[in-house]
């Protein structure tokens, strides 16, 4: 059921877009012909003649669309007519053509602000983070740490650990014998090595049946998470290098050993490498009785885990009239797409990879589960951040968006003419079939991530 409430909600969005270019058009009085939702492709479902529009619903339901004359090159409205689009005045027709991303922004905030009235309460995106039970192997650091069940968790390597996965983040960046180190700790651990073996160069295979001294290793250096990190709307970039084979398995044998009998097959780079992927240490602060306390050092295992189970409890917003409803959903909305746009940067500069991405399959079962667990006002809110991604979106400067039409509508201002309607046409053909690629490139992202749990075992 609930999954079935975020695909209306979606619906609704695709709705809204469209109307907003309908009843933009229909204010100007030009001429629609056709309103679909979803996307001609594959079977048409319901089609259904109203006055002189077409109403269709096709069988790919996640689109949508207006179609005008102009789209009809058998349409029987003359080619001067008024009712069609490309004779109006370019006002009009940027009007028309940002109508639906208008229409998604307002959308957006009349749904933040519906979740405000009837919640009395907004979300701040903040948590309190709570330890309720160790579940680590006896031998893990964590066990001399001095946390105790109900610390709340305050800070973690420095940063503040009110975002929602900063306790996850940082156990899953600071695996430890992860089969990777950092360049600088090897060069520190190679000097060492080498002061108390000299005989040896730096890549001179060590023959069989020697001893060979191993220094106290230098520590690999805790990670520092920044806030786009924590907040999920960045990727963290690990710039460590990958160990060999032959290295982990060096590393596996040397661990908490001052000396090694060579078999032969490795040098003291290897040496220095295996003994450089260790811990990262975690330093932990958590308030216990209003009173900070700063832990003992824990690490994480090599899955990334410390050992804790945990309850996290979002901070909640008081909305308590009419002045803060607004001005709460106004934040809410502004911080959300500001993440969105951080996010969408980060896509263009190639900083979060292509496989990512992922679109309203997947959204919907997140969405879903998020109605199932934490209740309908966070799916209302969760429908509110698509609409302004969507508006996003459409009015990028591409063609086969609205914001690729704004951009002809640009270069014909400039120009004083209209771009060449087979030149134009060519380029939207381009572009509109670059968009299914994606579309379908997305389509196997998202059904990858759903399926792929299946043969884990």
């Amino acid at each position: 059921m609930s999954t079935i409430i975020m695909i209306l909600l979606i619906s609704i969005l695709i709705l809204v877009h469209e109307a907003g270019h309908f009843f933009s058009a229909r204010m100007f009085g030009i001429k629609v012909d056709k309103f679909g939702i979803g996307l001609p492709i594959g079977p048409t479902l319901w089609e259904k003649k109203v006055g002189d529009i077409t109403l269709v619903i096709h069988a790919f339901l996640f689109g949508g669309y207006v179609s005008f004359p102009d789209d009809d090159k058998d349409s029987d409205v003359p080619a001067d007519s008024k009712d069609r689009l490309m004779n109006r005045p370019i006002w009009q027709r940027a009007v028309v053509f940002s109508a639906g991303v208008g229409a998604n922004v307002i959308c957006a905030f009349v749904l933040v602000l519906l979740t405000a009235f009837l919640w009395h309460n907004m979300p701040s995106g903040k948590f309190d983070t709570y330890i309720t039970k160790i579940t680590a192997p006896k031998e893990a650091a964590v066990w001399n740490s001095g946390l105790q069940e109900d610390d709340k968790i305050y800070e973690i390597n420095g940063s503040p650990a009110d975002s929602k996965y900063a306790l996850n983040l940082y156990a899953m960046y600071s695996a430890s014998f992860d089969g990777k180190t950092d360049e600088d700790i090897v060069e520190q651990n190679y000097t060492n090595l080498k002061k108390i073996n000299q005989a040896f160069t730096r890549d001179e295979i060590i023959p069989q049946g020697l001893i060979v001294k191993l220094p106290i290793a230098v520590q690999e250096e805790k990670v520092i998470l920044n806030k786009n990190i924590l907040n999920a709307v960045a990727l963290y970039k690990n710039d460590e290098v990958n160990l060999s084979d032959k290295q982990i398995e060096l590393r596996d044998e040397i661990k908490d050993k001052k000396f090694i009998e060579t078999d032969g097959t490795y040098s003291l780079n290897d040496l220095a490498f295996a003994i450089s992927d260790n811990q990262k240490p975690i330093d932990i602060k958590v308030l216990r009785n209003d009173k900070v306390v700063a832990l003992n050092t824990v690490y994480s295992d090599k899955d990334g885990l410390i050992g804790l189970e945990i309850n996290r409890e979002e901070k909640l917003i008081p909305v308590t009239s009419i002045k803060s409803a607004f001005t709460a959903s106004w934040n809410y909305l502004y911080n959300e797409t500001k993440s969105m746009l951080i996010v969408l940067k980060q896509l263009f500069t190639g900083k979060i990879p292509l496989k990512n991405m992922h679109g309203v399959v997947l959204i919907t079962k997140v969405g879903g589960d998020i109605i199932n667990n934490d209740g309908i006002f966070y799916g209302i809110l969760l429908t509110a951040v698509i609409s302004m991604n969507l508006a996003i979106l459409n009015i990028l400067p591409i063609p086969a968006l609205d914001g690729g039409h704004l951009l002809f509508l640009v270069i014909e201002k400039i120009i004083g003419k209209p771009v060449d309607e087979q030149i134009a046409e060519k380029i939207m053909t381009v572009f509109f079939a670059l968009l299914i690629i994606l579309l379908v490139f997305v389509l196997f992202n998202d059904i990858y991530v759903l399926v792929k749990p299946l043969f884990i075992k």
